[in-house]
Order: structure tokens, then sequence, then C-alpha cells
């Protein structure tokens, strides 16, 4: 385990190779599982105060959801909140382009149309941060998946480790200074 301030980070983040190959998995995380993304507050009321702004650029049966219902629930016995899935599994903000499952928030973000990239859960992905409620700890898990298995053998070709290639998102959680000590103290173990 590296320790770094309140943050408690697998050695499999720094060790372990990850690289997206959506040409192959075809964005399977976004239709596979039993949970929807975990969301934060301040994600909810993001995409509350924007949905109207892109809700119509997303399928038609995620139009029917998000009229029916709300784009999020309690998953895993109320322990947290995610995005809404169809009842095959799909998140109601999958969309498709060229056979490729992509984010609709992602997308819409890109056309400016709301100031949320993703889920930061998504972004993170294949890390996977709870937070300890009593001691405020944050852990810092690599979630193995077996739709990913074509992700690992590109990040072991690329010799991309999962910090790496998820080095935005971590940024974009935890901010620059933390990125560069994780990757200072992976350095420092690599030799």
């Amino acid at each position: 385990m590296i320790n770094i301030e309140d943050k408690l980070i697998s050695d499999d983040i720094v060790q372990k190779n990850f690289v997206c190959n959506l040409e192959k998995c075809k964005g399977a995380c976004c239709w596979e599982g039993d949970f929807g993304a975990p969301l934060t507050s301040e994600e909810i009321s993001t995409i509350s105060e924007n949905i109207d702004h892109f809700s119509a650029d997303l399928p038609e049966r995620s139009q029917k959801f998000l009229a029916e219902k709300p784009f999020h629930n309690l998953y895993n016995n109320d322990e947290f909140e995610g995005t809404g899935l169809h009842e095959d599994g799909a998140c109601v903000f999958l969309t498709t382009e060229n056979g490729i499952s992509m984010c609709g928030i992602e997308k819409a973000y890109n056309e400016g149309k709301i100031p949320l990239r993703k889920p930061i859960s998504c972004h993170l992905y294949p890390i996977r941060v709870k937070k300890d409620p009593h001691t405020g700890i944050i852990f810092m898990n690599y979630d193995k998946w077996e739709i990913c298995s074509d992700a690992c053998n590109l990040g072991d070709e690329l010799k991309v480790p999962v910090y790496q290639f998820a080095k935005e998102a971590l940024i974009r959680r935890f901010g620059e200074d933390f990125y560069e000590q994780l990757d200072h103290l992976a350095q420092h173990l690599e030799q």
C-alpha cells in the first residue's frame, strides 16, 4: 500500500497496466454490471441543473426513462447513489457512435452543453475510490473486471500503469500535487 496524506493506494494502481481499448470492448462498462456509476452529490446537482440541455440528444429509450424516473438511484443497500440503469443494465446516459458506447454526459460536455465532463467514478475507472465515513481515510483500489481484459493487454503492450492511464482523472479528483507525489513514489518503487 502507498500512503499519501489521508489516502491509501493499492500497489496494483502503480504495478498493473491498463489502457482502454474501445475498439475491442465497445464500451462494455457502460452497459455491464449490477450498479449504475457512482455519483457525488455535486454531480447529481450539476446533472439536475443541466439535464434539459442534453437529454433530447440521448437515445429514445433513455428519454422515455428520464420522463418516468429519476436519473439516479440508491444502490448496494443504500450505500451510494449512482446513475439509473435500464432493465438490461445499460446506463441511462449511454449513447452509441459507430458501434462504440460512450457517455452521453461526456458528449454533452464536449458540445458545451454541461460543465461536468462525466461522473468522476467513470473517469477514474479502473480505480475505485471509497472514503471511510468514520476515519475519513480514502481507499483507492484497482478494480479488475473481465470485460477489461483487452485494456489490460493493451496496457501491458504499451507499458502504461493504471495511475498513468487515469492521470487526468486523478488530477481532477485529488489535484496536481497528489498526482506528482504518486508518480514520484511509483517511479521510486520501480527502482
